[in-house]
């Protein structure tokens, strides 16, 4: 197996938590913030579908005003979330790649991993889902975020290497 080199600043700009002009995210603010964080030298951009608005927020403060190749779009996949069926979870991906706007995804997580949700992303086999996008090279790097037990995080591991 080759090894991935990958570069990364220490610092990343999530979109959890933007600032907000009464109900809706303040886009001005926040392309103020990322104009201000892309001239410092940071590249690296974190949504989620599970940061409401964030992709739409991101597309018009980033994607819409800087070239594709200039940052790195990392977002996750929470299967867990109001999703019945396998196609409401790749539906996730599909609405994330629209609203975002970037073509493509340097980094797609299968997001939340443990205590009961690792099994939606196994009954909706987003592992061979994922990997598909990335041969499509809609993500260039597939990962997951996991909280829970040592143990638990052993057994994915042994499940999907």
């Amino acid at each position: 197996m080759s090894e991935i080199k990958l570069s990364a600043k220490k610092l990343g700009f999530g979109l959890m938590r933007l600032p907000k002009n009464g109900e809706a995210i303040d886009i001005e603010q926040v392309k103020k913030m990322v104009d201000l964080f892309m001239a410092a030298g940071f590249t690296y951009f974190d949504t989620a579908w599970a940061y409401p608005g964030s992709e739409d927020a991101i597309r018009q403060a980033l994607v819409e005003r800087y070239p594709r190749e200039k940052f790195t779009l990392a977002t996750k996949n929470a299967a867990w979330i109001n999703c019945q069926s396998r196609e409401d979870a790749v539906g996730q991906f599909e609405t994330l790649l629209k609203q975002t706007g970037a073509g493509y995804f340097d980094f797609y997580l299968l997001h939340n991993l443990g205590e009961g949700r690792t099994r939606f992303f196994d009954d909706f086999d987003m592992w061979n889902f994922v990997q598909k996008k990335k041969a499509e090279g809609k993500i260039r790097h597939v990962g997951f975020s996991f909280h829970s037990t040592p143990e638990e995080l052993d057994a994915i591991l042994q499940a999907h290497p």
